[in-house]
């Protein structure tokens, strides 16, 4: 079983459109970041974890021939909007491809995309069937019972979701707090991948202190940072941290 961080920027990614770099070294490919998606990957199906914008990229680089469910961490257009880009497996299989959100994002995904939920025409059918997130989604890897934990936390104004897997890692993309009754879940993990849009202050997401103190409070294994704004080089940034924190680039693959 593997996880792949598809993408690791921030609402922009780095370059940004207009080319901005930021920080960032151009000629270190660490610093090419599309924006937040990730896969679950099994022997029985793959779990796409949000929709980023980049998604087409990101499938195309990595060869992913089919997805199986998409679950969806909160309503913003960062991870919401390639969601188009899910039509193509429905045009292999001629079935709607099922995908979980919470009811924030339901409520956003159907007024914006009502055409992806509802039949048109017989040319252009619903591609995609949406369900409440649960709190826990089952999968299998090679037989074995794999279990897929949503926790609800703050990300700014909206909620976001986190989700910990088999209880060895924890994926949180986009959060400002986690809510000390769940702390429990996220202790002594094998991965902790955790947001860290920059160095100062952010409403909405965490900086470096504050991802650093929680990866202090929660002691996985090892730690990833992720949704990168381009203020933070990837070697620059490494230099600063523990041993066992690392930043995260597109395309980083984790054995589980």
């Amino acid at each position: 079983m593997k996880f792949i961080i598809l993408g690791c920027g921030s609402s922009m990614g780095v370059p940004r459109p207009d080319g901005f770099f930021g920080n960032c070294d151009p000629n270190n490919k660490k610093n090419y970041r599309t924006r937040c998606s990730a896969l679950i990957k099994t022997t029985d199906e793959n779990i796409l974890i949000d929709t980023s914008p980049d998604l087409r990229q990101q499938l195309l680089r990595h060869k992913i021939k089919k997805i199986n469910k998409v679950l969806f961490s909160h309503m913003h257009g960062d991870q919401t909007h390639g969601i188009n880009d899910l039509r193509s497996f429905y045009i292999n299989s001629r079935k709607q491809l099922h995908v979980y959100a919470d009811k924030y994002t339901s409520k956003y995904l159907k007024s914006t995309f009502s055409y992806i939920f509802e039949s048109y025409s017989k040319e252009y059918p619903a591609t995609l069937k949406l369900y409440k997130l649960p709190k826990y989604i089952n999968t299998k890897n090679n037989k074995k019972k794999i279990r897929i934990q949503s926790i609800m936390v703050d990300h700014g104004k909206v909620k976001s979701n986190c989700f910990i897997i088999s209880k060895k890692l924890a994926y949180i993309s986009d959060v400002n707090k986690i809510y000390t009754k769940d702390f429990k879940h996220f202790k002594n993990l094998k991965y902790l991948i955790i947001d860290c849009l920059w160095y100062n202050f952010h409403p909405s997401h965490f900086n470096l202190e504050t991802s650093l103190a929680l990866i202090k409070k929660f002691k996985p294994k090892k730690a990833i940072l992720t949704n990168l704004s381009p203020v933070l080089d990837y070697k620059v940034l490494k230099k600063m941290l523990p041993k066992n924190v690392i930043p995260a680039h597109d395309g980083l693959t984790l054995n589980l």
